[in-house]
């Protein structure tokens, strides 16, 4: 009787070694051959894309319904008045300051730090043009100036009319705020 007790502890307790840890066993299968090729096709040509835009200090930009960047080569007026912050009767109100997001090279890299932007608000409630101030590299500059495309505001206001400003934006970029699970 004192064996068969001995044996059937034995046997419960040794099924929890082997009970399931939460992985799975990798199964073993056969070795598919290689498909033969016979004939490729050839691929049509696409069409030429422009290289991306690296964002550079002191250079502007505009954005563009794609979200792409535009680095505006002349230096052409605006078209609108711009008005100082202390000139407005009624101050900007950001509603929606999207976060930028982290690139898997800088993110591998382990690259931190500040992207300062200074942000041309347009009268007509869209971000008209952005200038790099301070960039970081890995492309963490271009996704701040594709963020401040995407702010949502209401425009200042003088003398009850929208006008157009100039402000600065700032974004942090820390390692250990970004996920690894995002791109």
């Amino acid at each position: 009787m004192l064996r068969c007790c001995a044996l059937l502890t034995m046997l419960v307790l040794s099924s929890f070694a082997y009970s399931q840890s939460g992985r799975r066993a990798k199964g073993t299968t056969a070795a598919a051959p290689p498909p033969e090729v016979t004939d490729p096709k050839p691929k049509p040509a696409a069409p030429e894309e422009p290289p991306p835009v690296t964002a550079e200090k002191n250079q502007e930009y505009r954005c563009t319904e794609d979200g792409t960047l535009a680095r505006i080569l002349e230096t052409d007026p605006v078209d609108e008045p711009v008005v100082s912050t202390k000139e407005v009767d009624v101050r900007l109100v950001i509603t929606a300051k999207p976060a930028p997001a982290y690139t898997r090279e800088a993110r591998r890299n382990g690259i931190e730090g500040r992207v300062t932007l200074k942000v041309l608000f347009s009268a007509s409630g869209k971000i008209a043009r952005v200038k790099v101030l301070k960039g970081l590299p890995a492309g963490l500059t271009e996704n701040a100036i594709r963020a401040a495309c995407k702010i949502k505001f209401k425009p200042a206001m003088k003398a009850g009319q929208p006008v157009a400003q100039w402000l600065n934006a700032e974004y942090v970029f820390r390692l250990s705020d970004s996920s690894i699970f995002t791109p």
